[in-house]
């Protein structure tokens, strides 16, 4: 089936005319601000809940109008199960009915749509309507959707060590063989890029344990208004924020690209010919004091 584009925005605004090479590929979202919403007009939490729902939707057009190819949204953490027994049960059902609800329309954009997350105290149904999701998109290109339900940056951290000690184990994995990419590997959507934005609502500036390794080279843009307000013109806002940073990972350049960003994240190579690892040695050790891969000194 050939994908159909979103509808417009009703107010008729456009993306902004960005370089394909400064748009960023994988933008993480903090959706937050839907209590403070609902509590400044006298409403349930549950309302803004409610609310935001077309928000996400209205932002996942956004990216497919100026080309990000990958969102992530922080639906459910696994600190919100401290909230209250009545909030955690909305938000159970919330998240089953909204994908069962927007699969249709997610699916006829071309969106692949993927979960990330513990099954452990999330309800069967949850479950459930999230893998049906994901089998029924799995085969769509134009945006990769991952729903963050009962996530958490360290908890995947945690897991994917938990299965890298299992393999060191089973013999399966060497420990002197752990590099980025391996961990990157053992993370729960391993096939996508690391975040280039990070952008979080209703003015909280703070990740929240939201994808704390993918975010390590992150342009963070924190925005003021709250989620069920925020739209795509806001998201549009937050790319063209990006397009003018400087993105150095460290180095001292005046202007990178966005594909010179990506070669410079990309785990580095071991020396090969016509590369003096001399020149980068440490003068005041005889042996140059150079560790490879292996951590053993060259």
């Amino acid at each position: 089936m050939t994908p159909i584009k979103p509808e417009p925005h009703p107010s008729g605004a456009t993306p902004p005319a960005i370089r394909a090479e400064l748009i960023p590929q994988h933008i993480a979202m903090v959706m937050d601000g839907n209590g403070r919403w609902a509590n400044e007009r006298g409403l349930p939490r549950t309302k803004g809940h409610e609310a935001g729902e077309a928000m996400l939707i209205d932002v996942v057009a956004g990216c497919i109008d100026i080309g990000v190819k990958n969102i992530s949204a922080y639906a459910f953490s696994t600190e919100n199960w401290r909230r209250s027994p009545e909030e955690v049960r909305f938000l159970m059902g919330f998240n089953r009915d909204t994908i069962r609800r927007r699969v249709d329309l997610l699916d006829s954009w071309g969106v692949r749509v993927i979960w990330s997350g513990r099954k452990p105290r999330l309800w069967r149904s949850v479950v459930r309507e999230l893998e049906r999701a994901e089998e029924r998109t799995k085969n769509n290109t134009v945006c990769t959707l991952q729903m963050c339900v009962n996530y958490g940056g360290r908890a995947e951290l945690v897991d994917a060590t938990r299965a890298m000690a299992e393999d060191v184990a089973a013999g399966r994995l060497s420990p002197k063989k752990i590099t980025e990419k391996t961990i990157q590997s053992y993370l729960y959507a391993p096939e996508l890029p690391d975040v280039d934005l990070f952008v979080r609502s209703s003015g909280e500036q703070r990740t929240s344990n939201f994808q704390l390794w993918q975010s390590a080279y992150a342009e963070m843009v924190f925005l003021d208004t709250l989620w069920p307000d925020f739209d795509r013109r806001m998201l549009w806002e937050a790319v063209d924020t990006y397009a003018r940073r400087d993105r150095r990972y460290g180095g001292a350049v005046d202007a990178v690209t966005a594909a010179e960003s990506q070669a410079a994240a990309a785990p580095a190579a071991k020396p090969k010919a016509g590369y003096d690892p001399q020149l980068m040695a440490d003068p005041d050790a005889p042996d140059g004091g150079i560790y490879d891969d292996d951590g053993l000194i060259d």
